[in-house]
């Protein structure tokens, strides 16, 4: 069997510390036999011969910018079976110009909402929520997620802007609070799938920091996510 080829891209707003977060999950990739190659910039996406070997993209670049070629050849290689998978910002808050990115992604970061106003104190802590991450029906069948049990979460809430294209494993709801705009709850996607030609997408939103990336059950979604959105799997 043929050794199933990995490439990390990591890079953009260093809160999400990419480098580190992307370090918890090579020993997962080269335990499971992947060989894994690191890049530090998306210059690798316009590598069409490079891309058309990898069997799976995992991201973690927050915000930065993505040139029409870079973008095109990454949609180019998911199209044609290339996996990918990220989580967080690293993924749903990546190259807010490129449509053509969300377009692929079917998710875009909107806000997390905050606390209370008289409880921030200007740290990041003033967007850390406590909320739950509820499964669907489809979720507690798909091989990414069935078997974890709902959880909660002390962290961002993330509010997603999506479409219908995407398959929804998990959700959040975001209550009415007094402070907030808007007048009724809000169910954001947390979890889902998506598949863009013959490629498989798996994004997963909580992951702001390392402990977050800890949890074992936001762990155990992100790996299984890495081995299903690969290539070999989805052929």
């Amino acid at each position: 069997m043929t050794q199933p080829k990995a490439l990390v891209v990591r890079g953009g707003w260093e809160g999400h510390r990419p480098v580190e977060a992307t370090e918890l999950f090579i020993p997962f990739l080269e335990r499971n036999g992947y060989a894994v190659r690191v890049e530090e910039s998306t210059e690798i996406y316009a590598d069409a011969a490079e891309l058309a070997g990898t069997d799976l993209v995992v991201q973690c670049v927050t915000m930065s910018q993505i040139t029409a070629e870079q973008v095109a050849g990454l949609g180019a290689a998911v199209a044609a079976g290339t996996g990918f998978t990220g989580w967080h910002g690293g993924v749903v808050d990546s190259f807010r110009a490129s449509s053509d990115y969300l377009l692929m992604v079917g998710g875009q970061f909107a806000t997390h909402p905050g606390k209370e106003p008289g409880e921030r104190h200007g740290g990041p802590e003033d967007n850390f929520l406590p909320h739950p991450v509820n499964f669907t029906d489809l979720g507690r069948e798909h091989p990414v997620t069935s078997g974890i049990e709902d959880f909660d979460l002390v962290t961002e809430q993330y509010w997603v802007l999506h479409d219908a294209l995407i398959d929804v494993l998990a959700t959040t709801t975001h209550p009415v609070r007094a402070w907030q705009p808007w007048h009724r709850p809000v169910t954001s996607p947390a979890i889902w799938t998506r598949r863009w030609g013959a490629g498989r997408i798996v994004v997963t939103t909580p992951g702001h920091s390392l402990d977050v990336l800890e949890h074992p059950s936001v762990r155990t979604v992100i790996e299984r996510g890495m081995v299903w959105a690969t290539r070999t799997a989805s052929a």
